[in-house]
């Protein structure tokens, strides 16, 4: 059963002379009051407003229908935009307040392809959704009296898909920084006059909904957040930042040891990645595991990867870092690295069968062994092992620095206006990156 309804009017001309949409949407919601009489839906109305007018002259004609349903009045809202990526948009959000994710359609029959690559683009795979056209009115007009003009082609021309994606984009791309200015860490360690670089926080961005507010990095088909969000996110960070995305790369997280060496062929799946190319940027994700970035000014070559508990375990630092010395001739002690924001020993807890391998790596990576779930320090055995792989100690940066102004090894569990955590926020996390590349 769906938990909302949206009912798409946004391409039937409204006016108070032709009271034939009135009429059509006071048909819908008397199937709607039947067909949930045992507990009303959230109803949301989609409808046109045109440029330069005021969106109450739309509602006015719809609100006068809605006062007749006492049973759906209290859960309608009428949503009027310019343009069919801000009404949907802004439904997205109304129904993320209220956690809802069963979603019936109703629309002109006309408009299912169309809205069908909206949903591809502004929604998850968390979302379901049914479809369900119009028909006839209740005085049995054909809607195609009604509606413009469209074609009954389910699937869409390239040039009608380019539009809504740029319709998309441009909306997204009006929308304002939530929680503050857009913020970029930076490691003193590696060389600004050789190497583009950062970290990211969560502020800046336009991702509303709480756990991944406001600058999300990564969509997958478990969270809210979609693509087009994402990709505008990434968007306002290569502006701030200097680097063009459409030459970006992340990583494929897999939690073990792979690395992808650009410019050959791309694993499926890669925690690790290493360029000596100028005209890339190359990033590892993290939202507790830890973003690492690796840089030889000497050879001109950088990494990125992301290092969670089993990648510590697996080695995926210093893969990357052989990585690099095999493939570019770079020296191990020549190598920088710095690890980014990720959570901290005070925060951390693994399962002991799980913590005891880094108890025999050191016995000081673990706090309070003897309990179920002791305390794991992640950062302290990936320097062990960077060490042990011939890197320089002064060579490594994290928040075992003297100067903690220069750390940026910040816990992220421990600050939740800064960064996003998966220990606290639970699987509707949000993710930041630490990113990497060539100057020209």
């Amino acid at each position: 059963m769906a938990e909302a309804v949206l009912i798409d009017l946004f391409s039937l001309q409204m006016n108070s002379q032709n009271n034939g949409i009135q009429k059509l949407l006071c048909s819908t919601l008397e199937r709607i009051e039947k067909g949930f009489s045992a507990s009303a839906p959230f109803v949301y109305i989609m409808c046109y407003q045109t440029p330069r007018s005021e969106s109450s002259s739309e509602q006015d004609l719809l609100l006068k229908v809605i006062s007749s349903f006492q049973t759906l009045k209290k859960g309608i809202e009428v949503v009027c935009k310019t343009s069919t990526a801000a009404a949907l948009y802004t439904i997205k959000q109304k129904l993320d307040e209220k956690d809802l994710s069963i979603i019936k359609i109703i629309l002109p029959v006309q408009r299912k392809a169309l809205m069908e690559v909206f949903i591809d683009h502004l929604f998850t795979a968390v979302y379901q959704f049914q479809f369900e056209d119009f028909g006839m009115d209740f005085e049995g007009n054909n809607l195609q009296q009604i509606a413009e003009p469209q074609s009954d082609i389910q699937t869409l021309p390239a040039h009608e898909m380019e539009l809504i994606r740029s319709e998309i984009q441009t909306y997204l791309e009006s929308l304002p920084d939530l929680k503050g200015k857009l913020t970029i860490l930076k490691s003193s360690l590696i060389p600004g006059h050789i190497f583009l670089h950062g970290f990211t926080t969560r502020t800046g961005g336009i991702s509303y909904i709480p756990t991944l507010s406001s600058f999300n990095l990564f969509s997958s088909s478990k969270r809210r957040d979609p693509k087009a969000v994402v990709k505008e996110n990434l968007r306002r960070l290569a502006n701030a930042a200097g680097f063009d995305p459409e030459t970006f790369h992340r990583v494929k997280v897999n939690h073990a040891s792979d690395v992808w060496i650009m410019g050959k062929p791309q694993p499926d799946s890669y925690d690790g990645i290493v360029t000596n190319q100028k005209d890339v940027t190359i990033a590892a994700l993290g939202a507790d595991c830890i973003p690492v970035l690796f840089a030889d000014p000497v050879k001109k070559a950088c990494g990125a990867a992301h290092s969670g508990w089993q990648g510590t375990l697996l080695g995926v630092a210093m893969a990357t870092v052989n990585a690099m010395i095999t493939e570019y001739g770079c020296n191990v002690k020549d190598i920088l690295v710095v690890l980014g924001p990720s959570v901290g020993p005070c925060c951390f807890t693994l399962p002991q069968e799980s913590a005891k391998e880094f108890y025999n790596l050191d016995p000081k990576c673990v706090r309070q062994f003897e309990s179920p779930t002791p305390y794991v320090d992640i950062r302290r055995a990936t320097r062990i092992l960077l060490e042990t792989g011939g890197i320089l100690p002064q060579n490594i940066q994290d928040d075992s620095v003297t100067d903690h102004n220069q750390s940026l090894t910040f816990c992220t569990a421990c600050h939740p206006d800064t960064f996003y955590s998966h220990v606290r926020d639970g699987t509707n996390f949000g993710t930041q990156i630490g990113f990497i590349s060539i100057r020209d």
